[in-house]
């Protein structure tokens, strides 16, 4: 297994488009950070007390858990944000800058988003590929069993998807710390009972990893798509037009029980954390539960196609 995913590997990156996709996301993150830092300088937004924004975050927080359809995970999130913010005020602690390493940092799991796209482009295409350039044939007669070439190459994708999101961190940490420097500031958590300091480096990373669950769902998605209709262009199409309207489809389905079994109620695992929910009622743990069972149903439909289909007409 490890000799083919190596091989799988290798085929990747000797292709221009993977290095391009891999330049394209630098130069993406580079002109974000040059852009924001050029707004900053010409147009610098009018100096706010952040005293009296904490004042009103706490207000607002405070407002919002008078609200009983609010769900627990909701509950726990402004009940802990309220609290941040009358510790602030109590203890003179001020937030991150925008404009500073830290809070570029904290917000990089938004980026993410590019790290999905390219993922999907790999995916969508390291099955399809081998039947378009006619390759197939050469490949299923070694003497491997199907499933673990499938297996390779959807191992290969994912790891094309880690590397790509540690690459978009690692950026976004060097070109903030270029353009803003670091801030001054105190990054706060609340842990169930008190607020205590917190690393916003760990908060960083675990953002980011929540963040991978949406790469991960896409991806597999793509590569499933990929696999059945061996078409990179249907499978990446579909994907991406999944990606963009797919959470929309939430906000006009949240009125119907059935969208809290859709997945895309639940590839954003950071809504348990920002308290951005459109969905109150779910949990962590059933998140899991419905991703789980759709990557069962996208594996069993592309190892059952990839088993049975016929490669020798």
């Amino acid at each position: 297994m490890l000799k083919l995913i190596q091989n799988e590997w290798m085929k990747l990156w000797s292709k221009k488009a993977t290095w391009i996709m891999a330049v394209l996301l630098i130069v993406i993150l580079l002109a974000n950070a040059g852009i924001t830092k050029w707004i900053e300088s010409t147009s610098p937004a009018p100096e706010s007390d952040w005293q009296e924004m904490a004042t009103m975050d706490m207000m607002m927080y405070q407002d919002q858990l008078q609200n009983s359809d609010m769900g627990p995970a909701q509950q726990e999130y402004y009940e802990g944000q309220a609290a941040i913010a009358e510790y602030r005020l109590a203890n003179d602690a001020a937030p991150f800058k925008i404009e500073s390493l830290q809070q570029q940092v904290l917000d990089g799991h938004m980026m993410l988003s590019l790290v999905t796209l390219f993922t999907v482009i790999v995916g969508a295409g390291i099955v399809a590929a081998e039947f378009s350039q006619g390759t197939i044939k050469m490949l299923l007669t070694r003497p491997v069993n199907r499933w673990k070439i499938l297996t390779s190459k959807y191992i290969t994708t994912m790891l094309f998807g880690l590397v790509f999101a540690i690459l978009t961190f690692v950026s976004i940490a060097l070109f903030s710390w270029i353009f803003f420097g670091t801030g001054d500031g105190v990054f706060l958590v609340w842990n169930g009972s008190e607020v205590v300091e917190g690393s916003y480096w760990a908060e960083a990373l675990k953002l980011s990893a929540l963040s991978l669950a949406s790469t991960w769902m896409i991806g597999t998605f793509a590569f499933m798509l990929g696999t059945v209709f061996r078409s990179s262009s249907l499978a990446i199409g579909v994907s991406i037009f999944l990606m963009f309207v797919g959470v929309q489809l939430v906000f006009l389905l949240q009125d119907f029980e059935i969208v809290k079994y859709y997945l895309f109620t639940h590839t954003d695992l950071t809504q348990f954390y920002t308290g951005f929910m459109p969905i109150s009622d779910i949990t962590m743990t059933m998140s899991l539960i419905v991703l789980a069972v759709y990557f069962l149903i996208f594996m069993l439909i592309s190892y059952w196609t990839f088993s049975k289909r016929d490669v020798t007409a």
